[in-house]
């Protein structure tokens, strides 16, 4: 394995972005019923008194706008920090760091516009 500089600390930056994608796709949708299982400690006369419990929390346009902004900086905060590591740990040299860091950088883009693709195409 290689890196290791950052003691491959960078991982935890898309395990947030991944957990913000996440309560971005659920916004406001009805939980499932293996959702709602895993709440156990509810049970039907609860959601009886509370029914907007059988929902995830509808954020607002604009925060969910925010989060998805957020999204984009935090993948490429983890790329610039995969890249960064692999430099310091001596696994890339300075040409190989600027050649990597802008192929994973523009990856990152072209994903992103397919990403975005997909939200606007029915």
């Amino acid at each position: 394995m290689s890196g290791g500089a950052f003691e491959y600390t960078q991982y935890n930056i898309t395990m947030i972005a991944d957990e913000i994608e996440k309560e971005i796709e659920r916004n406001g949708r009805a939980k499932t019923r293996d959702e709602l299982k895993n709440e156990g400690w509810r049970n039907d006369e609860w959601y009886e008194k509370y029914p907007e419990d059988l929902n995830w929390y509808k954020h607002p346009d604009e925060i969910i706008e925010k989060f998805k902004e957020g999204v984009e900086i935090l993948r490429k905060a983890y790329v610039y920090a995969q890249r960064i590591d692999w430099l310091l740990s001596s696994d890339d040299g300075e040409e190989t760091f600027l050649d990597r860091l802008e192929k994973d950088l523009n990856e990152l883009k072209e994903n992103n516009g397919k990403e975005r693709d997909k939200e606007v195409l029915p």
